[in-house]
């Protein structure tokens, strides 16, 4: 077999194969708990995809998280590094992530398209944040250094 038959007889198995996959990575439909809640309308879905940055009173300004579609959860501030963990649902109110090893639960005591309060299950008892959705644009004040 000559090496342009081969490469004809390949692409042609190639092209077979190739009708029943999505023609890019976002037309695959995920099906996880996450993307489910999402795309359900449910009040919860008011939670993914947005930045919600605290809104408690704790002198250190610029704590966000952002719930991703995918499963990432992104946490960062106006003094710390970013981090990225992995999240998931329970159910409509209850979430967890990953935070050092350590699982973190959290209830959703409220949420609606612009106020988010989370109740973290936490050793030391039950805390509770607030959140507002963040404004467009935002940018961190500047921090004194030490």
């Amino acid at each position: 077999m000559t090496s342009k038959t081969a490469l004809f007889a390949l692409l042609a198995v190639w092209g077979v194969g190739l009708g029943s996959m999505p023609a890019r990575a976002e037309d695959a439909l995920i099906e996880d708990p996450v993307t489910k809640i999402a795309e359900s309308g449910t009040p919860a879905s008011e939670l993914i995809n947005r930045v919600w940055v605290k809104s408690d009173e704790t002198g250190l300004p610029g704590v966000i998280r952002i719930f991703l579609s995918d499963g990432t959860l992104v946490q960062d501030s106006c003094w710390e590094t970013h981090r990225l963990s992995a999240w998931s649902m329970r159910n409509d109110t209850d979430l967890r992530w990953d935070e050092d090893g350590v699982e973190i639960k959290a209830h959703i005591a409220s949420l609606t398209s612009d106020h988010l309060t989370l109740v973290l299950d936490l050793k030391g008892g039950p805390v509770t944040e607030h959140y507002a959705a963040a404004p467009v644009p935002s940018v961190c004040p500047d921090m004194p250094k030490a």
